[in-house]
């Protein structure tokens, strides 16, 4: 099943301090469904990046639009491409 990356750039943090607690639920919630391969804020904080299971383009982007974090606002650009991965290793 294709993979899709959105690189995302917080908005104001006061808005993604609150709704964060939905959003990590709403992760969890893909994780368990088999539609998350992995996600995790930068080191920065500045933003994040999220890998969507999806069956194309239209079903990764409802699932970005379905999460708290976009529902709320908090986000001030996200991008999602369709990712190609080549090689995978373990942590």
């Amino acid at each position: 099943m294709p993979t899709f990356m959105a690189l995302i750039t917080y908005g104001d943090r006061e808005v993604r301090d609150a709704a964060r607690p939905a959003h990590r639920e709403y992760l969890q919630s893909l994780l368990d469904a088999g539609k998350l391969h992995e996600s995790g804020p930068f080191t920065d904080d500045s933003g994040a990046a999220i890998v969507y299971v999806a069956a194309d383009e239209a079903e990764a982007r409802g699932l970005l639009e379905a999460d708290p974090y976009s529902q709320a606002g908090a986000l001030a650009e996200a991008r999602l491409v369709e990712w190609n991965i080549l090689f995978r290793g373990t942590p």
